[in-house]
């Protein structure tokens, strides 16, 4: 059973609503305004009894938040979920696995090395690729106007697995 569920962002208003901040949109929509505490390096809230942080450190560090929760609640790796942008998962598709390859997403990299493993849950949330360009550029840009509407439904998709975790 999942007891802690990370969303994966950068924190500052020069990345908000980017391509790599997605699933601090989702976290946003979850967890709303009201109640939110600031704990393990990260803005904390509950959801159906399922711990959520958001972690304030830099994406590529969000091991220290994810590590700090699971060792205060005593959790096992597999009842840890994190939702991230995934740049191989065409725009808008939602999947949910536990562990798989990390494919070059350094915040998924620092929470392996973090808690000891990668035998986590994964919420992908695709955000596709650029189809020339630089990777890190893609990331930290904006979704574009067409590109909207499907996020928005890829987010209430993803909303919608994590009502279900109960």
């Amino acid at each position: 059973m999942i007891k802690l569920i990370a969303f994966l962002g950068n924190p500052g208003q020069e990345y908000k609503n980017t391509r790599h901040n997605v699933a601090f949109s989702l976290f946003d929509r979850i967890a709303g305004n009201d109640g939110l505490k600031s704990k393990f390096h990260s803005i904390f809230a509950e959801y159906n009894g399922i711990k959520l942080i958001k972690p304030m450190t830099m994406m590529n560090l969000s091991g220290t938040a994810v590590s700090e929760a699971k060792s205060f609640y005593k959790l096992s790796n597999d009842e840890i979920m994190v939702c991230h942008d995934d740049s191989e998962l065409e725009l808008g598709t939602v999947k949910m696995q536990m562990g798989g390859g990390l494919k070059g997403h350094n915040g998924l990299k620092n929470i392996r090395e973090r808690i000891g493993g990668d035998g986590f849950y994964r919420l992908r949330i695709g955000i596709g690729r650029p189809r020339y360009g630089d990777m890190k550029i893609f990331v930290l840009s904006q979704f574009t106007e067409s590109e909207m509407p499907v996020i928005d439904s890829a987010l209430s998709n993803a909303q919608n697995i994590i009502k279900c975790l109960k």
